[in-house]
């Protein structure tokens, strides 16, 4: 069972690699389109951001280009999002030097599927370093309830993947929960497999929370899995089941593994559930039927309202109908990341009540 600490500062410490998204809008595609939504974002801030507006303290660390407005921008939006952070001014060096990331994508409609298109050349959070950060102070004097990492940031660049790996050795010596979502990006992987092996299984190897799915395992970790068997007919818990039987010895130090289920039937109808091993104890909850605005950052907010159930001291059976509701709540938003009202409001999706609040 997890421990977590309760004299902290800070519930939940993210580092990320902040960038901004253009959304086309009324969802229409990239290249039809000559007006853009532009909203600050990253993985790591998805996932927080449910801690953040119901009212735990985040604290994000992450880097900024010195002057850029694009950084100026993305500041004003971890305010408004209710995030503490902290990163180094980097220069830009010239035109030709540091920026922010640029995803660019469309939210899909019907038949046709959502188009992403990442532009992370240049990109400052690969000088995210260890020595930029006071961690004593962080863990030590200040606390943190839960680290939370994503193998996003540990593939971005070697630098990244220490960085990562230094900051789960630094929380487990203060007593910090360490959380990691695998998040397997072919893209990132090309060319750098053994690599990138050796620091996830590191990190894996110390965290408390395993997010991640037989793809995830396979592909991050080099299991050998029989892929093609999950394809045909096994129902979506029973497949995660079965992965969680045959790796949780190889990760004997994590006590909660969870993953979010996801069909597609169109772009805007999916079927979601979720599936949890909290100890020795199954939870679970078969695909239910969600209409989907976005479906990006669905996953994120899944586990995000699932670390905001660990802090609040739900029950396991609350903590996965949490995290499930919070990414179906988070599908009905152009937004990539959820901005919850309250509590009250997440639980009604859950409760299926869609009745006007008057």
């Amino acid at each position: 069972m997890l421990n977590i600490k309760s004299d902290y500062k800070y519930a939940l410490v993210v580092p990320t690699s902040m960038g901004v998204r253009l959304l086309p809008p009324d969802r229409q595609t990239v290249f039809s389109s000559d007006v853009f939504y532009m909203q600050a974002t990253s993985a790591e801030t998805n996932v927080a951001s449910i801690c953040s507006y119901l009212g735990l303290p985040v604290k994000v660390l992450t880097t900024f280009v010195k002057d850029s407005p694009i950084a100026h921008f993305i500041k004003a939006n971890l305010r408004s999002r209710n995030m503490a952070f902290e990163g180094k001014d980097v220069e830009q060096g010239g035109p030709w030097g540091y920026r922010h990331q640029f995803n660019i994508a469309d939210s899909g409609f019907g038949l046709r599927g959502p188009r992403v298109h990442n532009d992370r050349a240049g990109e400052v959070g690969k000088t995210l370093n260890i020595k930029d950060f006071d961690l004593e102070k962080l863990f030590k004097e200040e606390g943190v309830g839960i680290l939370h990492l994503t193998g996003l940031i540990c593939a971005l660049s070697r630098e990244t993947g220490e960085f990562c790996l230094e900051l789960a050795k630094m929380a487990k010596k203060y007593g910090t929960v360490v959380s990691f979502d695998f998040n397997y990006r072919a893209s990132f992987w090309k060319n750098r497999e053994e690599e990138l092996r050796e620091i996830f299984k590191k990190i894996a190897d110390i965290s408390d929370i395993i997010i991640a799915n037989q793809y995830d395992f396979s592909f991050c970790l080099g299991l050998d899995f029989d892929l093609s068997k999950y394809e045909i007919g096994m129902a979506p818990v029973e497949q995660f089941k079965e992965t969680i039987n045959q790796v949780k010895n190889k990760l004997p130090n994590a006590s909660i593994f969870a993953t979010s289920l996801r069909e597609v039937k169109h772009a805007n109808r999916h079927l979601w559930g979720a599936a949890m091993l909290n100890g020795e104890a199954w939870e679970s909850i078969d695909p239910k039927q969600i209409a989907v605005m976005d479906r990006i950052g669905g996953g994120d907010a899944f586990v995000g309202g699932l670390l905001y159930g660990f802090l609040k001291g739900y029950t396991p059976e609350k903590q996965l109908q949490f995290g499930w509701a919070c990414g179906a709540l988070a599908c009905t938003y152009i937004t990539d990341y959820l901005q919850p009202d309250n509590e009250e409001q997440i639980w009604d999706v859950w409760n299926g009540n869609m009745r006007v609040k008057r």
